[in-house]
């Protein structure tokens, strides 16, 4: 039996995408690999509504696509108030687009997705990274580094299954 899980990191600029593909069979033994991982982008020039638009298409076309079964979002983390009332609006765009097409949803925070992947919650991004690139049998860690984030979102929503 095969489930979809579409891991996404939130953002106005780059929204970071992993899709992995989950497979138990009929002994109960467990399988994971990637099926796709990239970015939305966003031209910081480009008008907020238009930059909205973009992710509100883009995504719904990744959906279609893709078919998950699932999907993980990391939560917002408060840093810099300015930039996380953006991130906010394209979290919002990203939440609606899944309503419209009846997705779960459930979020991590980065301490639970660092946990999930490392064993440590305070792990940087580039152990968070080799992780990633080691549980899905890749040769190198995915760039960009949003679209290994995406990756990281969906397997913890595996391990957390």
């Amino acid at each position: 039996m095969e489930k979809r899980i579409l891991g996404l990191d939130p953002g106005l600029a780059t929204l970071g995408f992993g899709v992995i593909s989950c497979q138990t069979d009929s002994a109960g033994a467990h399988s994971v690999s990637a099926i796709d991982f990239g970015v939305i982008q966003t031209p910081a020039k480009q008008e907020i509504g238009q930059r909205l638009c973009t992710i509100y298409e883009d995504l719904h076309t990744l959906i279609d696509q893709i078919q998950p079964d699932l999907v993980a979002a990391e939560k917002l983390f408060f840093h810099q108030m300015g930039n996380t009332i953006l991130v906010a609006q394209a979290r919002g765009v990203m939440v609606l687009v899944l309503a419209q097409h009846k997705l779960p949803l459930v979020e991590f925070s980065p301490p639970q997705i660092k946990q999930a992947l490392t064993g440590y919650g305070n792990a940087d991004k580039y152990e968070v990274q080799q992780a990633v690139a080691r549980e899905l049998n890749l040769e190198h860690i995915p760039k960009p580094d949003d679209a290994a984030d995406g990756l990281a979102v969906a397997l913890t929503a595996w391990f957390q299954r």
